[in-house]
């Protein structure tokens, strides 16, 4: 990492750990123990917020979550196994995730800070999140860049349940839509995604968990700003994979 990124995430890190600050209160007063959770996903498509990043090619997304006291810490990265901008096979993305979640009664309530380093351009966000213990689970989350694209704002309001097919298995369901203000003159009801798993635990520590998803444009604006800024230039999508994820 050069001295210009390696600052940017020293700053960030700062900055989130300040706005963090203020759960600590909430968060001594809760028990529990440490936790870590490790996964990888193996999809059909990278899709992000609307957006096609890759072309018909497996891609492979591992993750590393530890969290405690409601804080949080996780690492992702995505891998296209068939990126024909390059010559070689190629990690095109690391993001990297500092958040605190809490809960008053019902209400649940978090906040976060989220480093992009993409090939190409690295980016910043900080976002927010409530959310509302009731059916639907209605959660609605608001994120805006500082740095690569900054101004930027994006809000997601989602909503999701879980059919219980037997005692352990369920079948979750969810429904999301997006709004995106990219601060040059694009401001749209952005995305909707649809999906649908279901996790099948083998033991106790690991789950195996097949997905499906459709990724779709809210209005005429998006699909052509979508298009304009997909890898195939298409402005929805049906993709999805497994995942398995080992927690303790």
């Amino acid at each position: 990492m050069n001295r210009s990124r390696t600052k940017k995430l020293i700053t960030g890190i700062t900055a989130t750990a300040l706005l963090l600050a203020a759960g600590i209160p909430a968060a001594m007063a809760e028990e529990e123990a440490p936790s870590a959770e490790a996964s990888v996903a193996l999809l059909s498509r990278y899709v992000w917020r609307g957006f096609g990043l890759s072309d018909d090619s497996l891609v492979i997304q591992p993750s590393l979550t530890a969290s405690y006291k409601g804080f949080g810490a996780n690492l992702w990265a995505n891998l296209n196994t068939d990126d024909t901008s390059v010559d070689t096979n190629l990690w095109n993305e690391t993001d990297f995730t500092l958040s605190y979640d809490g809960a008053y009664e019902k209400l649940g309530y978090g906040v976060g800070w989220i480093y992009y380093s993409v090939v190409g351009s690295d980016s910043q966000e900080f976002y927010g999140t409530l959310s509302y213990d009731v059916l639907l689970a209605p959660t609605f989350k608001i994120y805006y860049d500082t740095d690569g694209y900054a101004g930027a704002w994006y809000a997601n309001l989602s909503f999701g349940h879980t059919f219980m097919i037997a005692e352990k298995y369920g079948l979750d369901l969810g429904l999301s839509f997006g709004y995106l203000d990219d601060n040059d003159g694009y401001s749209e009801f952005h995305d909707g995604l649809l999906s649908a798993s279901m996790s099948f635990p083998i033991g106790e520590y690991l789950a195996i968990i097949p997905q499906i998803y459709w990724s779709f444009a809210l209005s005429s604006d998006a699909q052509d700003y979508i298009a304009a800024h997909s890898v195939s230039n298409d402005d929805s999508y049906v993709y999805g994979g497994v995942s398995a994820s080992f927690s303790f």
